[in-house]
């Protein structure tokens, strides 16, 4: 069974990724939780390029991606789990929980040095929420992002299967959190204790710096939590609350080209550490 996974392993991702997102889609054109201001054709199409130009980048730029890489990991007993004597679905439970604990707290560090805030920004400058949000990140920062997780996986010798299913986990909470969808209260009360839910998330997407850098988590809500960082509603409501940034607020910002200079544009303000988040 892990051997046909692990050789199906680009078909297995690409049928859930896009599985979920034209059920994202859908739930979102069916029951939306906010309205949204900019009309869908520029922001998906725009979105939609930028994760195209991403994954096409990100395989010319290495040639083995963080399964290929657990893989031989294995092969060679490279790495913590491969030199422990332990059940394999240990290995794999453990795995998965280091590699979501290393992307928040990846997602702080790109909050908190100027410099790698100047990338991850670009994610928060959309001017709507939904979706294709999840799917809005510069190519520079994909590319350190999958340098931190092949040391990561280097590292702890994590099973190749376990890679797998984090990374689709990962896509599809993505996906997920990032959705313009209405979660009855309850539902959303309780999922959150063991899921981002959007109304988590959307927190993070605030104009308010604030509620900006709180809400790291992607796939598991514990860390916030544990960390200290979570914010379980924004100050306005979620009706209310303007999302974005501050430096980036016309429609014309929204298109591939202008979101692939952003970086090089405008001071790195906001900012986790920036002191003028105190005086707002």
């Amino acid at each position: 069974m892990i051997g046909y996974l692990l050789a199906h392993e680009v078909t297995i991702r690409l049928g859930a990724f896009l599985s979920v997102l034209v059920a994202m889609m859908l739930w979102e054109l069916a029951a939306p939780r906010r309205r949204l201001e900019i009309p869908r054709v520029i922001r998906w199409t725009n979105n939609l390029a930028l994760v195209v130009l991403d994954t096409a980048i990100l395989r010319l730029a290495f040639p083995v991606l963080a399964v290929g890489l657990a893989t031989a990991a294995e092969a060679q007993g490279w790495g913590l789990f491969n030199r422990l004597d332990l059940p394999v679905w240990v290995a794999i439970l453990v795995s998965i929980l280091i590699l979501d604990l290393a992307i928040y707290l990846q997602h702080v560090l790109f909050h908190a040095v100027p410099g790698l805030w100047r990338l991850h920004r670009m994610h928060h400058a959309d001017l709507d929420f939904d979706a294709t949000t999840g799917l809005r990140f510069h190519p520079v920062e994909i590319l350190l992002s999958m340098l931190i997780k092949l040391a990561v996986v280097g590292a702890i010798g994590a099973p190749a299967v376990a890679v797998l299913a984090f990374e689709v986990i990962l896509n599809a909470t993505a996906l997920f959190n990032h959705g313009n969808v209405a979660l009855p209260r309850g539902v959303d009360r309780m999922l959150r204790w063991v899921l981002v839910t959007p109304d988590m998330h959307r927190v993070h997407h605030s104009i308010d710096p604030r509620e900006t850098n709180s809400n790291y988590g992607f796939s598991f809500p514990w860390w916030d939590r544990l960390f200290g960082t979570y914010i379980a509603q924004p100050a306005k409501g979620h009706e209310g609350m303007q999302i974005g940034i501050e430096q980036f607020r016309t429609p014309r910002d929204l298109w591939l080209d202008r979101m692939l200079v952003q970086p090089l544009r405008g001071p790195a303000s906001g900012h986790a550490l920036d002191p003028a988040n105190d005086r707002r």
